[in-house]
């Protein structure tokens, strides 16, 4: 069965960093999109990043120039690097992944991310 085990959430305060981790297993012929979501307090799941196979990635516009996303499509890994990171950020964070196959899309369990002071 499929499976998308994310790790990394935590505490941080303003300003701080943190990388958040999703390892993908059960996708036999590969996945097109892998990526984040976030779904913040009081309001609907939105995307934070997508990687496409092949290299091409996108961002929403409040994060750009502070997440920098990254995958490495041998071993169906996809992590996310938080920087400079701002309460707004606070939510839980989805791992994504979409196969080439069938079935699809999975969604991770959702790790805490927390910015506060």
């Amino acid at each position: 069965q499929v499976q998308l085990v994310e790790s990394g959430g935590g505490l941080v305060q303003p300003g701080g960093s943190l990388r958040l981790s999703c390892v993908a297993s059960g996708i036999r012929f590969g996945i097109n999109y892998m990526g984040w979501y976030r779904q913040a307090p009081g309001k609907q799941r939105e995307l934070v990043s997508l990687h496409a196979a092949g290299g091409s990635t996108n961002y929403a516009d409040s994060v750009k120039g502070r997440f920098t996303i990254s995958r490495d499509e041998t071993k169906n890994t996809v992590d996310l690097q938080m920087n400079s990171l701002k309460p707004e950020d606070t939510a839980v964070y989805y791992c994504y992944a979409d196969p080439y196959g069938r079935g699809g899309p999975y969604w991770g369990q959702g790790t805490q991310v927390t910015v506060s002071s």
